[in-house]
């Protein structure tokens, strides 16, 4: 069927729009190996008074009552004092749990770099695919927030791992986020500002071009689509760089341009700046060394420094070989990162979870309740659906307790569920095919995110100075 000029022409012009808004292989655990702090910001302080989104007045809805009815004092002791035994009970199981999850992460490198010089074909893509996933979602994702820092945990230590150098993020995590700059845009800015305008990773906000773009529906969905197997280096990776610069200039205490610094940053924002914003913007992040110690090392050696030994076989065989390589390092890049986005991107977005209008001191019981009635969890309860969804699936446990192992969520999950439930604290726990789906109807504008009545929380709980804190390695609580 013919596609009319008009339709032609919103088509075109959605995928240019989205496009300027869109978002090693080591056998265990060993001895403890010490490592002197990086230098990330230091001191850093979010101003309350910073611009934030100006949500409508709404009256409290009659399935509200839980809010006005909640002992939020009550609640926060008991978070914090389950939170505390948690973090007492991280032993050598928590070591031995890791390193299972090590060999499966390991194993999938394995069979991936071990076939990789044969036909594209599925076993291959999808153990390099799983590879990349674990590296981050496991191993760095709960090693960054000191997951393990309690622990004789060898090199997994959030005080130092993959921070430095290139060589050692390349031997601990290398993925296109550079590690200080996802520390800086992931453990402090998303987990502290849950919800908030200060929130990196607000889709609804981040998406708001898509949800006001006037073009059929169907078209919405599939420009989502089109940017899942791509998101982390197009956005991802350019927008954590941009929030270490900003908070490295806040720590220097330099003068910062008066722009809207929530805007997402993109590799089409960087090179094809179009507005004043994303000129000053892209001022703020050097491009070159964006690309190259940013992007450069994971390029480099996982696309052309692994498969290289290829070229080394005889008869015209290493050229193929490394051709299949290539293809298949590419393809697993793919669809490592439409698995990130289902169970990643889709943690804290849907019409049945809250963004709030203000900043509340961590810990509080006001803290405690915005993690949970803003983060969902999937499907858990085995080490393997569990590996399977990258541990994204105890969100709502990671968001209240930043610092536990693996083994930790698996064992708190169901006591905090239990304590949600005996306070009437809301707890959506569904599957990640739904949470899916109903991500994307936010990003596309048929539902919106529910707007929670902030004037109702203890106003003892509210960070009416910002949220401070001395480093971005581990949880602040531990400064």
């Amino acid at each position: 069927m013919a596609i009319s000029s008009s339709l032609a022409s919103k088509l075109a012009y959605a995928t240019i729009l989205l496009s300027t808004h869109i978002y090693a292989f080591k056998p265990g655990v060993t001895g403890v190996r010490k490592v002197s702090p990086q230098s990330p910001p230091q001191a850093i302080s979010i101003p309350a008074d910073e611009t934030f989104v100006s949500y409508p007045e709404t009256e409290l809805k009659e399935d509200y009552s839980w809010i006005q009815n909640l002992d939020y004092e009550v609640f926060g002791k008991e978070v914090t004092a389950l939170g505390k035994k948690l973090q007492r009970d991280i032993s050598s199981d928590d070591v031995d749990h890791l390193n299972k999850i090590l060999g499966w992460r390991n194993l999938a490198a394995f069979v991936g770099v071990a076939t990789m010089w044969s036909d594209p074909n599925p076993l291959t893509i999808i153990a390099l695919s799983t590879w990349t996933y674990s590296s981050w979602t496991m191993v760095a994702h709960h090693t960054c927030h000191g997951g393990y820092n309690r622990v004789d945990a060898g090199k997994y230590n959030s005080r130092g791992f993959g921070l430095g150098t290139i060589p050692k993020r390349i031997a601990d995590w290398c993925d296109w986020m550079l590690p200080e700059a996802w520390n800086v845009e992931h453990n402090r800015l998303h987990h502290y500002h849950l919800g908030e305008d200060l929130d990196p990773d607000l889709v609804e906000r981040n998406l708001k071009f898509l949800r006001d773009m006037d073009v059929p529906m169907p078209v919405k969905y599939a420009v989502v689509a089109f940017f899942m197997p791509v998101w982390k280096w197009f956005y991802y990776a350019p927008n954590t760089f941009k929030e270490l610069q900003i908070s490295k200039m806040r720590a220097e205490k330099k003068e910062l341009p008066d722009i809207d610094f929530t805007q997402a940053f993109t590799i089409r924002t960087m090179l094809f700046p179009e507005t004043e914003t994303e000129k000053e913007l892209g001022n703020l992040v050097n491009s070159a060394e964006f690309f190259t110690n940013v992007l450069g090392p994971f390029l480099v050696s996982r696309f052309i420094l692994l498969p290289a030994p290829l070229l080394l076989l005889p008869n015209g065989l290493g050229s193929t070989c490394f051709g299949h390589a290539v293809v298949s390092l590419i393809a697993a890049e793919l669809l490592t990162n439409i698995h990130a986005f289902i169970t990643i991107v889709t943690n804290h977005a849907g019409e049945d979870l809250y963004v709030f209008d203000d900043e509340v001191k961590p810990k509080s019981g006001s803290f405690y309740v915005r993690q949970i009635v803003s983060s969902t969890n999937y499907a858990t309860g085995t080490d393997a659906v569990d590996f399977a969804h990258g541990w994204l699936n105890y969100q709502i446990e990671h968001h209240v307790w930043p610092d536990l192992s693996m083994l930790q969520y698996q064992r708190g999950a169901p006591v905090l569920k239990a304590l949600c439930e005996k306070h009437g604290v809301p707890y959506v726990q569904e599957s990640v095919w739904t949470r899916l789906r109903k991500t994307v109807d936010i990003m596309v504008g048929k539902t919106s995110m529910m707007v929670f009545p902030t004037k109702l929380e203890p106003a003892k709980d509210k960070a009416l100075k910002g949220v401070k804190w001395a480093s971005t390695n581990g949880a602040i609580d531990e400064e």
